[in-house]
Formats: C-alpha cells, structure tokens, sequence
C-alpha cells in the first residue's frame, strides 16, 4: 500500500507543477486554455516562453516556436 501513496503524491506533485507553469504563463499574457495546453507538454520550455514573450514575440509566434 505504500507505493500507491507514494504514486499518488507522485502524481499530485506533477499535477501541482502543470497548474503551476500555467498560471507562469497565464501571468505573461497566454489565453488560460494555450497556457494549460502549453503547461501540459513536458517538451515546452518554460523559461523560453517567458523570454519570448518579454522581448516582445506575439503570443502566437512564440507558440509556434515552442511546439
């Protein structure tokens, strides 16, 4: 029974992570549903999108950058 705990948190932990780098993205101006979209591809640099955007790339263009 301790490894479906240590599962759960697991998974919780991940989950925690995905809300979080949405909300990041949200906060530099992505509508909510491409940020949680975004948040959810572990292959999407965070940090990148973050840069792009304060250097002034339109979200649209950085989108297609980071996919």
């Amino acid at each position: 029974m301790h490894a479906d705990r240590d599962v759960d948190r697991a998974l919780d932990e991940k989950e925690r992570i995905v809300v979080w780098r949405a909300e990041e993205l949200e906060r530099a101006g992505f509508r909510p549903a491409i940020a949680k979209a975004l948040a959810a591809h572990k292959d999407v640099d965070l940090h990148l999108a973050l840069e792009l955007v304060k250097k002034g790339c339109p979200h649209d263009t950085a989108i297609r950058i980071l996919l």
